[in-house]
């Protein structure tokens, strides 16, 4: 027996027959440590909020298909319990695309091994693909469902539809699946503010929502034009925004934010701040954008700005939020939590090391293929690919193309660093190669840096995506080493012999001991772009081209007692030491772009 649930009318919302005002944040359950959950919700309902957001990442649960993963880190169910305990109500938005500048906008990688697949269409393998995904969470949250008693207030059809496509009959599809599986409650669509946005998503029979981050008044008459029964509703309220690397760290002023804030509160609007706690993107789990040619993947770091800090930071703009919150609603009794503990270790050396490519058979068994195979055929998700061949010789210098190269990579000739080549506009990259007389091994060591999240670029596939020539003439003949690098633990190598060459791949790793549990932050000035594991746990890239400096490491990664460092530098043999700090550096900040 179901009962009444969240309610739309031109004015606003009821719940459970109340009058109700959607006063939500967004707190991605897969970018927050799970033992931190009930940390980050306390804050958040703090702030004066009583409904908390989140998408569903597709990828994090169907890693390989048709084996799903819904534990620990994963546990959605346990997450949407949190947040009931912590008296709010919940907004899931499951896909299954949700861009959230996440690794392939949530689609799993494998999709793309399928060299005909269509995406975000109604294309049959695609739709058979998303049905059985709706198969698999979908029970998990029908008990959840506000009109079967439980947390969750409304469930949001694909995301931001508009931006992409046109494709009714998916839309369509789309619903009909959430009904039939049990969603009776309130669904809804989120777009941009423009007509061609909400003529693209806008579904009848689904409540229509905007995204934008200012001019509310604008926005709202423009969701009036397609939702005249409905209420105004700001679904992602862009108060802060995302990093890149290489560009500047983005801030968005507090009072204007706030005042942003007041305006659609005033107005009646019912919001859902964008983000409320950003997080981490932690593993290799960013995503990344393309704009004008241009290949941008997002950094580690997710903190986005937001009122609460990626590391539980309550703001100056949670501050204010949370005075503009009372003016409409009442606050929580109970004052916000404190900042969690945070630790400064210093110095912590890294005595061991190891060339990466003297042990990529320790690591990974060849597959041989005449030419080269993208890191989806080869069954590979995230990481690295090392490409090798032979090549004749000898040769003058000559140009290296590498076609359809996505995203990075360094060449090496017998183990000799030559070259580092980045993705470009037309997907192609060069170096000048001189072969000795006798011929030379071909290394190419290529990075997955991020699939694209959002936009027409989307279908992202990785690796060397078409093949390599050097001048006129194809190579032929490869071996390809896959290395996620995603072992248990992570990669352990033996210690090398003797010194290690400048430039090359190198694991270094150290042990360092831990008195009172506490957040930290690794620095690694000095060095120049690899990944970061404490206690095998993967933090995520780090880059010296910046914005951001230092990495996260939540309390729940470390332990009392011993603890042991680990950096794949990719152009090592990199520096001695690392050393952990009780600051966060994210880069010199400027104005967040705001729409």
């Amino acid at each position: 027996m179901t009962t009444p649930s969240l309610v739309p009318s031109r004015d606003g919302f009821t719940l459970d027959g109340r009058p109700f005002r959607m006063l939500s944040g967004a707190l991605h359950y897969f970018r927050v440590h799970p033992e931190q959950w009930d940390d980050r919700l306390a804050r958040l309902r703090g702030m004066g909020l009583n409904t908390v957001e989140t998408y569903v990442a597709w990828n994090v649960h169907e890693p390989t298909p048709g084996h799903f993963d819904f534990t620990g880190g994963k546990d959605l169910v346990a997450f949407l319990r949190a947040a009931e305990r912590h008296g709010l109500a919940a907004i899931v938005r499951p896909g299954p695309y949700i861009c959230a500048e996440w690794e392939f906008g949530g689609l799993p990688a494998w999709l793309l091994k399928d060299p005909g697949m269509r995406l975000r269409c109604a294309h049959p393998p695609y739709l058979a693909a998303v049905d059985r995904y709706l198969d698999a969470v979908m029970p998990l949250l029908e008990p959840l469902l506000a009109e079967n008693g439980g947390p969750v207030i409304a469930l949001q059809v694909e995301n931001e539809y508009g931006s992409y496509g046109n494709d009714v009959a998916y839309l369509r599809h789309l619903v009909e699946g959430l009904r039939r599986r049990g969603a009776s409650g309130l669904l809804f669509t989120s777009d941009g503010p423009t007509e061609p946005m909400l003529q693209g998503g806008t579904v009848a029979g689904v409540l229509p929502t905007v995204n934008f981050g200012s001019r509310a008044d604008e926005a709202f008459a423009m969701l009036r034009r397609w939702s005249p029964n409905g209420p105004p509703v700001c679904m992602e309220f862009w108060n802060g925004w995302f990093d890149h690397w290489r560009d500047p760290h983005h801030v968005r002023d507090a009072a204007d934010a706030a005042g942003v804030l007041d305006d659609m509160l005033a107005a009646g609007g019912s919001i859902n701040l964008y983000m409320a706690h950003g997080g981490t993107n932690f593993g290799l789990m960013n995503g990344a954008n393309e704009h004008e040619g241009v290949y941008q993947p997002t950094v580690t770091s997710y903190d986005y700005d937001a009122a609460i800090g990626e590391a539980g930071e309550l703001t100056e703009k949670y501050w204010a939020f949370r005075e503009v919150i009372g003016r409409y609603a009442p606050l929580p009794a109970e004052p916000p939590p404190t900042l969690p503990a945070r630790i400064k270790l210093g110095e912590v050396a890294l005595p061991s090391a190891a060339a990466l490519l003297a042990h990529v058979e320790d690591l990974s068994a060849p597959v041989y293929s005449p030419g080269t195979l993208t890191m989806e055929e080869l069954d590979q998700a995230y990481g690295f690919v090392l490409y090798r061949t032979w090549v004749s010789g000898p040769r003058e210098a000559a140009p290296l193309h590498v076609d359809g190269l996505a995203d990075r990579a360094q060449v090496f000739l017998d183990g000799v660093p030559v070259a580092v080549l980045e993705r470009s506009e037309g997907g192609s990259a060069s170096c000048e190669l001189a072969i000795p007389a006798g011929g030379a091994r071909l290394d190419l060591l290529v990075e997955n840096c991020g699939r694209i999240n959002y936009g027409p670029g989307l279908t992202d596939r990785k690796g060397i995506t078409r093949g390599v020539r050097l001048e006129r003439q194809s190579l032929f003949g490869w071996q390809m080493y896959p290395l996620p690098l995603d072992m248990p633990g992570g990669p352990v190598l033996p210690d090398a012999a003797g010194p290690i060459p400048a430039d090359v791949p190198v694991l270094r790793s150290g042990t360092f001991e831990v008195g009172t549990v506490g957040d930290t932050f690794v620095r690694l000035d000095g060095w120049t772009k690899g990944l970061v594991w404490i206690n095998g746990f993967l933090l995520g890239r780090y880059w010296s081209v910046g914005p951001q400096r230092t990495l996260y490491v939540p309390a729940p990664v470390l332990r009392a007692g011993a603890n042991t460092v680990t950096v794949l530098e990719l152009h090592g043999p990199g520096g001695a030491q690392v050393s952990f700090v009780d600051t966060p550096d994210l880069g010199e900040p400027a104005a967040a772009p705001i729409s």
